[in-house]
C-alpha cells in the first residue's frame, strides 16, 4: 500500500482499500479439512483477481481475510460496483474435491484521502467498515462514512 499511497499523493488521485472477511469459511475448514480450505482460498483469490484491473492488488493477509487495493478510482460508485462484482463472484458455488461449497464475503471500503491520509488510518477505517458489514448481516459491502 505504501507505493499506492505515495503515487496517489504525488498524482493527487484517489484509491480504495477493501478489507474482506469470508463468511462461512470456518465450517468448510472444520467439516472438510484444511486441505480443502486451502484450495478454496486459492480459488477465492483467483475469482477476486478476475474482478479487478491488472493495476489493482489482491492479497491475503491471513486466515480468511483479504485486502484489495483499487488504484486511481473515479468515484465511490465505482468502488461499490467492483465490490458488488466481487460479492457476486464469491456467491457462486465453488467445486473443490468433488464438493459444492458455498461461502460469501463481508467487505469494508475506505477511500484515500476521504477516510484517511496514511496506511494506519485507512486500514483502521476499512476494518471498521468490514465489521459494520458483518454486523448488518454479512454478504455485503459497507463504505465507510465520510469523516471516519
Amino acid at each position: 500500500m505504501q507505493l499506492t499511497l505515495a503515487a496517489s499523493k504525488r498524482d493527487r488521485t484517489r484509491f480504495a482499500l477493501l478489507y474482506m472477511d469470508l463468511d462461512k469459511f470456518k465450517p468448510v475448514n472444520d467439516t472438510h479439512g484444511h486441505a480443502v480450505g486451502d484450495l478454496l482460498l486459492k480459488e477465492v483469490a483467483q475469482r477476486m483477481t478476475r474482478r479487478v484491473r491488472e493495476s489493482d492488488t489482491v492479497a491475503r493477509i491471513g486466515g480468511d481475510e483479504f485486502v484489495v487495493i483499487l488504484r486511481t478510482i473515479d468515484s465511490d460508485q465505482g468502488v461499490m460496483q467492483v465490490s458488488q462484482s466481487i460479492l457476486d463472484a464469491l456467491n457462486q458455488p465453488f467445486y473443490i474435491s468433488g464438493l459444492s461449497l458455498h461461502i460469501s464475503c463481508s467487505i469494508g471500503a475506505a477511500i484515500y484521502p476521504d477516510h484517511g491520509e496514511d496506511e494506519l488510518s485507512l486500514s483502521r477505517v476499512a476494518d471498521g467498515a468490514m465489521y459494520q458489514a458483518k454486523h448488518n448481516g454479512r454478504d455485503r459491502v459497507c463504505l465507510a462514512p465520510t469523516g471516519s
